[in-house]
C-alpha cells in the first residue's frame, strides 16, 4: 500500500491503526435526512447551496448565540421527504479556534438542540486551491460521517492548465468525488446520485485513515489540547504529507505557461493610488445608478400609497379607526416601503461586487490603512457587512481572535452606513437636492451619498485609532487574506440575495415599523382635546394645535431646547426619538406627523412636498437644505438602533460596552450636526 493510504511512520505516531472501520448509515425512510454543506470561503459553497435548494431556504440563529445560520430543503429523492440542508460557515479548518469553527464542530457532533447530527456531509472543494481545501476535508472525514466531495471551479482550473483526475482523487480519498459547475447546474444530477446511494440505500461508509479510530469523539476543547507539541506537529505534518501525495497523484499541470489575467487586473485594481481612485469611482457609479434607476418605481409606489390612503378615507366613516388606518398604518409603513427600490438596487450591486471577487480586492486595498490605525485586517469584512446591517457585521467579528481587536471592530461597526439609513438620506436628498448636478454630469445626490458613507468611514478610522491607543491598546497581528479569482456573477445567487434582503426589509416594515407607527400615531392622536381655532384654515389649525398638545408634542417640546442648535424643531425631535427603535422609522414618523396637519386629505402633498413647505409659527421654513444636511450627518454618526445595542450586549456579555457605544456615538453625532448647522449659518448658507 502506498504512503497515500497512511502506512508511513508519521501516520503511526498519531495513533492510526488503519482499520477499514465501517458504519451503518440510517436509511432515509427512518427519519428526515440532514445534510451539512461545508467548505472554505470563496469555494462556491453558497452557489451550490442555492442550486440545490432553490427558494426553499430560511435564515435563523443557532441556539444560544446570535450567529446566523442558513438552511434549506433539498428534494434529492422524489419518493422521500426533502432533506434538511444545513449551510455551515465558511471554514479553513475545524481546530475550533473561532466561534464559527466551534459551532461547525457542535453541528457535526449532533450537539445542537434543534439540529440532529448530519447523516452526510457535502464537502465543497475549490479545484484551483485543491491542497488547501483538502485539509478541511480530512478533518471532516474524522467525524465518522459519510462525505461526498463536490469539486467546484473546475472550468477555472482548466484555464489555469490544471487537469484533475476526479476518479484518482476519489480512489485516494476513499470517498465519492463529483465535478460540479453549479452556475450551469452541471454535475448536480451526479452529486444527487452519489448522495442517494449513500443515504437512501443505506450504503456503508468507509471513514478515511486519518484518525478514524480516534475521531469518533472529537475533543470539546476550543483549542487543541495536546501536552506534547512535537506529537501535535507530527500529526499536522502527517496530514499535509498525505494531502501532498494526493495532489501529486491526481493533478497534472501543463508545461505551457501563460500570464495570469487576474494578476494583470490586480496590478491595477489593487494599486495603492489607482486602486483607491477606481474604488471611489465604482462607489460613485453605484450611488448614481441607485438614484437614477429607482426614481420611477419610487414615484409609482409613492402615488400608490397616496391613492390607497385616499380610497380608505373615502370608503370608511370618519373616526378613530379610519384615522389609524390612513394616518398611522398607510402613512407610516408606506412612507418606508417607498424606498424598497433603492434597497433592492443597493443589494444588487453589493452582491455583484462580492460575486465577481472585487470585494476581497477592496479589503486588500484598505488593509494598510486599517493596520495603521491599529485594526486587525480581518476587521474589513465585518465592517463591509455593516454597510448592509451592523448586526451581521458585529456577529462577523467572531473570526477575530484577539478580544481587544474584536471589541474595537464592534465599537466602530455602526458607523458604516447601513441600508436602514438609506431612506433617511434619500428623503433629504429628494426634498432639497433633487435635479442638481456637479459639472453637469454627476448628481448632487450621488455626491452627498458618497460623502455620507465616506464620513462614517473617516470617523470610524479616527475612533479606532483612539481606542487602540487608549482603552483597547494592543498590536494588530499580521493579516493574511485570500484573493479569489475573478468570476462572472451568478445571476441566480444575486437575485436570491436581493429577494432575501427585500423580504427581511418587508418583514421589518410589517412588524417593527408597523407597531411603532401605530404607537406614534396614538401618541400624536391622544389626548383628544379640541383647541379653539377659528377663521380661514380652521381645520388645519386645529390639527396642528392638537398635535402640539398631544403626548408626542409634549415629548418633542421637552427636548426642543437641546436640538434647536442643530436646526431641528420639536417635530423632528419626535422623529429622532422614534428612530431609536429602527433608523428608517424616522421617515414613517415624519409621514405621520406631516399628514396629521393637512387640510384636505385628498389634496395632501407627498412627504417631500410636506417637508419643503413646513413652516414655523412665525412663517419661516422649518426645513432648509442646511437642516437636511445636519440631519443626514447626525444619522451617519448616531447610535439610532436598539437592535444593534442588543446584539452588542449579547456578543460582549456586558451592558457596559453597549452603554459606552450609545454614549460616545451620540456625543459625536450631536457635535458633528452642531458644527454642520452652525458652521453653515456662519458661512451664510442658512
Amino acid at each position: 500500500m502506498s504512503k497515500a493510504h497512511g502506512t508511513n511512520e508519521a501516520d503511526r505516531s498519531v495513533g492510526t491503526d488503519h482499520r477499514t472501520a465501517s458504519m451503518n448509515v440510517p436509511k432515509a425512510a427512518d427519519h428526515q435526512v440532514t445534510i451539512a454543506i461545508a467548505g472554505n470561503p470563496n469555494a462556491g459553497k453558497t452557489t451550490l447551496f442555492n442550486a440545490l435548494t432553490g427558494l426553499r431556504q430560511k435564515v435563523a440563529n443557532y441556539p444560544g448565540v446570535t450567529v446566523e445560520r442558513k438552511e434549506g430543503r433539498w428534494r434529492f429523492d422524489a419518493g422521500l421527504e426533502p432533506a434538511r440542508l444545513i449551510d455551515l460557515p465558511g471554514l479553513y479548518s475545524l481546530d475550533a479556534t473561532s466561534l464559527d469553527e466551534l459551532l461547525a464542530r457542535e453541528v457535526l457532533m449532533g450537539r445542537m438542540k434543534d439540529l440532529p447530527k448530519p447523516d452526510l456531509i457535502i464537502a465543497v472543494v475549490d479545484a484551483t486551491n485543491l491542497e488547501r481545501n483538502l485539509y478541511l476535508v480530512t478533518q471532516l472525514i474524522e467525524f465518522s460521517i459519510p462525505v461526498v466531495i463536490a469539486l467546484t471551479m473546475v472550468d477555472l482550473a482548466e484555464k489555469l492548465h490544471l487537469e484533475i483526475d476526479a476518479d484518482k482523487l476519489s480512489e485516494m480519498m476513499r470517498i465519492p468525488v463529483v465535478s460540479v459547475k453549479a452556475r450551469s447546474k452541471s454535475g448536480l444530477e451526479e452529486i444527487t446520485s452519489a448522495v442517494r446511494k449513500i443515504v437512501v440505500e443505506g450504503k456503508e461508509a468507509d471513514p478515511f485513515w486519518i484518525g478514524a479510530s480516534e475521531a469518533n469523539e472529537p475533543s470539546d476543547e476550543i483549542h487543541l489540547s495536546l501536552t506534547d507539541n512535537e506529537a501535535a506537529n507530527r500529526q499536522i505534518f502527517a496530514r499535509y504529507n498525505f494531502i501532498s501525495d494526493v495532489y501529486q497523484e491526481s493533478v497534472r499541470t501543463s508545461d505551457s505557461e501563460r500570464a495570469d489575467i487576474s494578476e494583470k487586473i490586480d496590478s491595477v485594481l489593487t494599486h495603492r493610488f489607482f486602486g483607491l481612485v477606481i474604488l471611489i469611482g465604482i462607489l460613485l457609479l453605484v450611488f448614481q445608478t441607485i438614484f437614477s434607476w429607482a426614481a420611477l418605481p419610487m414615484d409609482l409606489l409613492d402615488r400608490g400609497f397616496g391613492s390607497l390612503g385616499e380610497f380608505v378615507r373615502a370608503d370608511l366613516p370618519p373616526g378613530v379607526f379610519t384615522d389609524l388606518l390612513v394616518d398611522g398604518v398607510i402613512a407610516g409603513v408606506g412612507g418606508v416601503l417607498v424606498f424598497l427600490p433603492q434597497i433592492l438596487l443597493l443589494f444588487l450591486f453589493i452582491s455583484l461586487l462580492e460575486d465577481t471577487g472585487y470585494m476581497a480586492r477592496a479589503a486588500f486595498l484598505l488593509d494598510k490603512l486599517m493596520s495603521r490605525v491599529g485594526l486587525h485586517g480581518k476587521a474589513f469584512l465585518p465592517l463591509m457587512s455593516s454597510f448592509a446591517c451592523a448586526i451581521p457585521g458585529i456577529m462577523a467579528t467572531r473570526t477575530i481572535e484577539n478580544r481587544r481587536d474584536r471589541l474595537a471592530t464592534i465599537l466602530i461597526a455602526p458607523f458604516m452606513s447601513c441600508s436602514a439609513r438609506l431612506p433617511v438620506y434619500a428623503l433629504m436628498i429628494a426634498a432639497f437636492f433633487a435635479g442638481q448636478t456637479v459639472l453637469g454630469i454627476v448628481s448632487v445626490g450621488a455626491v452627498l451619498m458618497l460623502a455620507m458613507y465616506s464620513l462614517g468611514i473617516a470617523v470610524a478610522v479616527v475612533v479606532a485609532f483612539i481606542l487602540k491607543k487608549t482603552l483597547l491598546k494592543s498590536p494588530p497581528p499580521p493579516f493574511v487574506m485570500e484573493l479569489p479569482p475573478y468570476r462572472l456573477p451568478n445571476l441566480r445567487t444575486v437575485i436570491q440575495n436581493m429577494v432575501t434582503r427585500a423580504w427581511l426589509f418587508l418583514k421589518r416594515a410589517g412588524t417593527v415599523i408597523l407597531a411603532i407607527s401605530i404607537i406614534l400615531w396614538a401618541l400624536m392622536y391622544f389626548p383628544r382635546t379640541e383647541p379653539a381655532v377659528s377663521g380661514m384654515g380652521a381645520e388645519a389649525g386645529q390639527k396642528a394645535a392638537h398635535l402640539e398638545s398631544s403626548y408626542a408634542g409634549m415629548l418633542g417640546k421637552s427636548i426642543e431646547p437641546v436640538i434647536t442648535p442643530l436646526g431641528y424643531d420639536w417635530k423632528i425631535g419626535v422623529a429622532i426619538i422614534a428612530s431609536f427603535a429602527a433608523r428608517e422609522v424616522l421617515v414613517s414618523t415624519l409621514s405621520i406627523i406631516y399628514n396629521a396637519g393637512e387640510d384636505e386629505p385628498e389634496n395632501s402633498p407627498t412627504l417631500v412636498s410636506a417637508i419643503r413647505e413646513a413652516k414655523h409659527a412665525d412663517g419661516s421654513k422649518v426645513w432648509t437644505p442646511l437642516t437636511a444636511l445636519s440631519l443626514m450627518v447626525f444619522f451617519v454618526l448616531a447610535m439610532q438602533c436598539m437592535s444593534t445595542l442588543a446584539v452588542v450586549r449579547r456578543e460582549t456579555n456586558s451592558w457596559l460596552w453597549p452603554a459606552f457605544m450609545f454614549g460616545y456615538m451620540t456625543v459625536i453625532a450631536y457635535a458633528a450636526a452642531f458644527l454642520t448647522y452652525q458652521g453653515g449659518k456662519f458661512l451664510g448658507f442658512s
